[in-house]
């Protein structure tokens, strides 16, 4: 069944393939980006079923007029992907309070702005499916990437919460997470170094950023095929609540559950019998 799919980030990796693959199936494709020069031509031009749209993501103005111009050509949206994001590379106290500040209005706000903007229409329609990229890094910290990891950790959450507020609505969500792909991230137009530098972390610094720098290209997974299995992921008559992407992906939250299980088992000697004495 054909649907009119809203996705961020088009201009270039995840997104553009996304969009590719949707158009390709014989959906309708609201395609957006700060620049829809450049998200026209990642797509091959002009098509009947494709509408680009200028958005900043940290705009909640420009997310309320990218969607009003997509309900005014398409008259609904059915799937809303949160896919724009950006990297912001560094040890904690390199990282500027700015740059860390930035980190949150891209990647965790920048949804929440997009997905507020569309939820009007879906709650009218009562059906949806609200679908955000996050990434391993939410469920596992990594050296270098507090930052990310910080804004990815807080999408988990808010959209492991927000589907009790929409499923009344008939309204579905899905977070992705990715492990290791070809997306782009690690091109310099989507990631930023620590602005800061402090002796104690100069060698680790000058090291890591060229083992980062070292990947871009070399990554295992191919979008175009995560792309392919997103489509089925929202073609699901029940759409998985988490979806973990990538065989790196998969053994690496396993072992994440494992770990957080065994903790909490250890804890039981001194995390359990601590309510009132009073209580039920």
């Amino acid at each position: 069944m054909s649907k009119v799919i809203f996705v961020s980030g088009v201009g270039r990796g995840l997104g553009t393939d996304i969009a590719r693959r949707a158009l390709a199936a014989g959906h309708q494709v609201v395609a957006t980006g700060r620049r829809p020069e450049s998200v026209l031509e990642a797509l091959g031009g002009k098509q009947d079923n494709l509408l680009v749209a200028s958005l900043d993501i940290t705009s909640p103005d420009a997310a309320r007029a990218a969607v009003g111009t997509a309900v005014t050509r398409f008259g609904r949206i059915d799937v809303l992907i949160n896919n724009a994001a950006t990297f912001q590379a560094g040890y904690f106290e390199e990282i500027s309070d700015a740059q860390m500040r930035a980190q949150m209005e891209t990647n965790l706000f920048g949804p929440m702005n997009t997905t507020r903007a569309v939820l009007p229409v879906m709650r009218a329609q009562r059906s949806g499916h609200i679908v955000t990229v996050s990434s391993i890094a939410g469920l596992v910290g990594q050296e270098f990437c507090v930052a990310y990891a910080t804004s990815k950790f807080g999408i988990e959450g808010w959209m492991d919460s927000l589907r009790f507020d929409v499923e009344p609505y008939g309204i579905r969500t899905t977070v992705v997470e990715p492990g290791f792909f070809r997306t782009e991230l690690l091109v310099d137009a989507s990631t930023s170094w620590a602005e800061l530098s402090i002796d104690d972390y100069a060698e680790r610094t000058r090291t890591t950023k060229a083992m980062w720098q070292s990947m871009n290209g070399r990554q295992a997974g191919d979008p175009a095929k995560l792309a392919d299995a997103l489509l089925k992921v929202i073609a699901s008559d029940e759409p998985p609540l988490r979806f973990v992407a990538g065989d790196d992906a998969i053994a690496t939250a396993e072992a994440k559950g494992g770990e957080i299980t065994a903790q909490a088992t250890a804890s039981r000697a001194l995390g359990s019998g601590l309510a009132h004495s009073d209580a039920a």
